[in-house]
């Protein structure tokens, strides 16, 4: 009998990685895709059980979405983990539309684009599991990370939704998988090292990954990985939002981390 078939995005480092070594474990073979290179693939991921094949591609995109699900050919999509995205620190009259416009395409319009299609014939024979990974930013006010925080919300909410629109094909699993600061190359690529989220300790990507694995397998309709988190996230809804915009811009000022 054939191993079930998966998409894994964001998959060259972090929480993407991670979640492709669980899923390889459990006997998936694999179609891990990124915009950055796979180093060394064989190492990080060989052996591990079900086989995998890498794709360098923009899933910022509608055409490197498109892509992807060339590569994946006439194969029965049994797994999701729509984990890629992009962060942008500093203040936002400071970022080039060409920097937040991309955040936006890659963690909104990639996303959604990506969901539909892989959707559409999942709900059709009833069956398969979807991991979205959005995030405690969700939350909050993201100051000076204003348009990611933005992006979080958003995709937050809409998988609520969509789960619910599809709450009748039981067949189907969709969980959000929300992590605060997860110690991948996040921080660097949004160009927040010198903020002290980005030099504080963060969350281990495989403890990140194997939470929301677990509570994919479960059913969970979402998860919050850790405590620390689960407790930020609850302050947040009895908080006001001028506090936690402060609160977030204590976090994520430039310079902050010099302090």
């Amino acid at each position: 009998m054939a191993n079930k078939f998966g998409i894994i995005t964001g998959a060259s480092t972090g929480i993407g990685l991670e979640l492709a070594r669980l899923a390889l474990a459990d006997g998936y073979d694999l179609l891990v895709a990124a915009d950055t290179p796979f180093v060394d693939i064989g190492a990080g991921l060989g052996g591990l059980g079900g086989s995998v094949e890498t794709l360098e591609v923009d899933l910022s995109t509608i055409d490197g979405v498109d892509q992807l699900l060339e590569a994946a050919g006439n194969r029965p999509i049994d797994l999701l983990c729509a984990n890629a995205g992009h962060g942008l620190g500093h203040a936002f009259l400071d970022q080039q539309v060409s920097e937040w416009r991309h955040v936006i395409e890659t963690n909104i319009t990639g996303t959604l684009y990506l969901l539909q299609r892989v959707l559409k014939p999942m709900v059709a024979r009833n069956d398969g599991k979807v991991l979205v990974t959005g995030s405690i930013a969700g939350f909050m006010p993201g100051t000076f990370q204003a348009v990611y925080n933005g992006s979080k919300a958003f995709v937050d909410s809409f998988v609520d939704a969509i789960r619910n629109e599809l709450k009748d094909s039981d067949g189907i699993t969709i969980t959000t998988l929300m992590p605060g600061p997860t110690e991948t190359e996040f921080f660097h690529r949004a160009g927040m090292d010198d903020t002290k989220v980005g030099q504080q300790a963060k969350d281990d990507p495989a403890d990140v990954a194997r939470t929301g694995w677990d509570a994919l397998m479960s059913g969970k309709a979402d998860i919050v990985h850790g405590l620390k988190n689960k407790l930020q996230v609850a302050a947040s809804r009895v908080l006001p939002e001028k506090v936690t915009a402060q609160m977030h811009r204590n976090l994520a000022e430039p310079g902050s981390g010099e302090n």
